[in-house]
């Protein structure tokens, strides 16, 4: 399997080993979920240690064109994206034990890195400025906003599919959401 796509003057080719399919897992005997806006839904990892930035998360951006996936550590974070791929995660600051800076080197490892949003309640210059300069693709200030969430949320979508160039499925993502333990 090969799939060509064309965008103007580049032409991007991705190969089935981007289809990398866990088989121990026995949910994964359905179609993942296709990455796309419009009619189709977006997995996002959420990683934060409280349930409460999850639900709020959830709640914020409904499930019409976003999966949650949660994760409640640093370690069940980097686990999931190792199994499976997302385009988008979102990172609490305060990541005890680990960071995100510590969840953004592991990014960086995997073959098709997803974008890091980093939130925190002090989402000043400061943490701006060093967020962006390590590689991360943005700063949510908590509490959460919806209109501000979804702005950056479809940004970071776009630029991640333009910049990957893939077709809109890649690896098997998890049908419906889940909680990594700690």
């Amino acid at each position: 399997f090969a799939h060509t796509r064309s965008n103007g003057s580049n032409t991007c080719q991705t190969r089935a080993n981007l289809m990398l399919i866990p088989v121990s897992h026995p949910q994964l005997n359905v179609l993942p979920p296709r990455l796309a806006i419009g009619n189709e839904v977006i997995a996002v990892l959420s990683v934060s240690p409280l349930q409460h930035d999850h639900d709020t998360l959830a709640s914020l951006l409904g499930r019409d064109q976003w999966r949650i996936h949660n994760a409640l550590s640093l370690q069940s974070a980097s686990a999931f994206l190792r199994a499976y791929a997302v385009p988008l995660v979102i990172c609490e600051h305060d990541l005890l034990p680990g960071s995100w800076t510590q969840l953004l080197d592991e990014i960086r490892l995997l073959s098709i890195p997803p974008f890091l949003i980093v939130t925190s309640r002090v989402a000043d210059d400061y943490l701006w400025a060093e967020a962006l300069n390590l590689g991360a693709y943005d700063v949510l200030a908590k509490p959460l906003d919806r209109t501000e969430v979804t702005r950056i949320l479809s940004l970071a979508w776009l630029h991640w599919q333009r910049q990957y160039c893939v077709p809109t499925i890649l690896r098997k993502v998890m049908p419906t959401s889940t909680a990594a333990a700690a």
